[in-house]
């Protein structure tokens, strides 16, 4: 249980809240207590002065002539005695010595707790000269025999232009250090309550303004995997907290965002893997009954077993080109292309015109490329040719595929727009439905009974063009009907690349 209480203390105590309190009132004692001592010191120095100047103003009442205070001959041998214009301002805290020029001393009237002081002659002689050029009140404090702590303040007395006594008066200061101690006292305690009070309104305040950072924390220990949805306001009348709430949010959409895609990427890997699983199950399940048949002695038979040798290479062909294109897909999500060098398309696609001419059997090939004498390089792009080689030779294919033997019409088109190449591939085929547009470029998708694996296709050949033009920063379209030419029916495939600058 002490412990169970020791940690909960410890959390307490660790807590901002506790810490700003703590510290500030840290910060206000020490506060309170410089003003204190400053005031101490200060009021001190005024008490003791306003006393002296009162001392010293009786003490400049009196006549210089030591005649009319002894009322006595001026004989140096003999000790003078209280006159009764002394008497006149004799206290019984004040003790009344008389300093001669040679340094004897007497006393004029008795103290109980006061002994005489006897300061040096070079004390005197600076109190002296203090008095007479008139700069102001002139005091000290010195400590007697007996411990009492005394103020002295001094007259001097003769004739005029000579000094033949000082007249010293002692006043003890504990009365006046009874005043500052009461003052003292007085201070401490309203600081004290002054405290208090601080301390009650501090918390209230502080609560009040930290309780949107204990909203924040309250929807941080809510927000989860799950539950992304929580927001804070962010106009709650405190700059730095509507700043952090709107930095939490943020960081909340970003999270959701994250996690969407983390979504979106472990979904399409799964059917990814289980669609590479299924293309790869259907050529080794046919090798696999193949050679079932041969065992069962079909190896005999020279015909079937070439048939049979046939049907496995051509499945194995297919095994192979399947690994390559996923070697292929999974090179390009991890890395981007590398080695791109200025290309001028008109020239790639005159290098590939024969062999077009050649995959497109009997179907009309059209190509619209720049005039003749045309500035190569305002048609160049920064680009890879082998992978930009693969892309057009894969869109050319499908559109060979999904147009008519005899009567299909293929066009390619090289335009530009102010940033951007585009090369536009047309033909007049059975077409794109609005549906599959959506899904046209995903990986393993085969639309209809036209992209079967009889024609070929293992619906990867879109997916990696995509992947491949995005890796040259640009984009792939596909459009039905077609837009760049008048058809009723077809498809076009749009091909945009960033136009080399200048100075790349």
């Amino acid at each position: 249980m002490m412990k169970l209480m020791r940690k909960r203390w410890k959390l307490h105590s660790q807590s901002l809240r506790s810490q700003l309190i703590i510290r500030s009132l840290l910060l206000l004692s020490a506060v309170l207590l410089v003003v204190g001592t400053l005031q101490y010191f200060f009021m001190r120095d005024f008490v003791y002065r306003n006393k002296a100047e009162t001392l010293q103003a009786q003490l400049s009442a009196l006549p210089p002539n030591l005649q009319l205070l002894t009322g006595e001959e001026n004989n140096k041998n003999q000790p003078p005695r209280l006159s009764p214009l002394l008497q006149l301002i004799y206290q019984p805290d004040l003790l009344l010595s008389l300093i001669a020029k040679d340094g004897s001393s007497s006393t004029l009237s008795e103290h109980n707790e006061l002994k005489p002081i006897i300061l040096t002659h070079k004390q005197y002689q600076a109190a002296v000269e203090h008095l007479r050029d008139n700069k102001g009140i002139y005091y000290r404090t010195e400590t007697d025999s007996s411990g009492s702590k005394q103020l002295l303040v001094f007259r001097p007395l003769g004739p005029p232009g000579e000094t033949s006594f000082i007249l010293q008066a002692g006043f003890q200061t504990s009365a006046l250090d009874k005043i500052l101690f009461v003052q003292l006292t007085v201070y401490a305690g309203i600081s004290l309550i002054a405290l208090l009070a601080a301390t009650f309104i501090y918390t209230m305040t502080l609560i009040r303004a930290l309780a949107p950072l204990s909203h924040i924390v309250t929807a941080a220990e809510k927000t989860d995997a799950g539950n992304l949805a929580v927001r804070l306001p962010i106009d709650q009348g405190q700059a730095e907290i509507d700043t952090l709430s709107s930095a939490f949010n943020n960081m909340l959409i970003r999270l959701d965002r994250s996690f969407m895609v983390e979504r979106e990427i472990t979904s399409q890997m799964r059917r990814f893997i289980a669609d590479a699983s299924h293309e790869l199950r259907t050529p080794l399940t046919s090798i696999h009954g193949f050679i079932d048949v041969l065992q069962r002695g079909a190896a005999r038979n020279p015909v079937q077993l070439q048939q049979a040798l046939a049907s496995m290479q051509e499945e194995s062909v297919r095994i192979n080109k399947l690994v390559e294109d996923l070697l292929l897909l999974a090179k390009l999500d991890q890395m981007p292309l590398r080695d791109l060098q200025p290309l001028s398309v008109p020239e790639l696609l005159l290098k590939l015109e024969s062999q077009l001419r050649m995959l497109a059997s009997q179907r009309c090939i059209t190509l619209q490329l720049p005039p003749a004498k045309f500035d190569a390089m305002s048609w160049t792009v920064q680009a890879n040719e082998d992978q930009l080689k693969q892309v057009l030779l894969n869109i050319f294919l499908n559109a060979v595929q999904h147009t008519d033997e005899t009567s299909g019409q293929i066009a390619i088109l090289v335009t530009q727009d102010q940033d951007n190449l585009i090369i536009s591939i047309c033909d007049n085929g059975i077409g794109i439905q609005q549906e599959q547009l959506l899904h046209l470029f995903d990986r393993f998708y085969r639309g209809d009974s036209s992209r079967s694996r009889n024609n070929g296709g293992s619906g990867l050949g879109l997916a990696i063009s995509k992947s491949i033009i995005e890796a040259h920063s640009g984009t792939l379209l596909a459009i039905s009907p077609p837009s760049s030419i008048p058809a009723e029916a077809g498809s076009e495939f749009r091909i945009c690349l960033p136009l080399q600058t200048p100075n790349q």
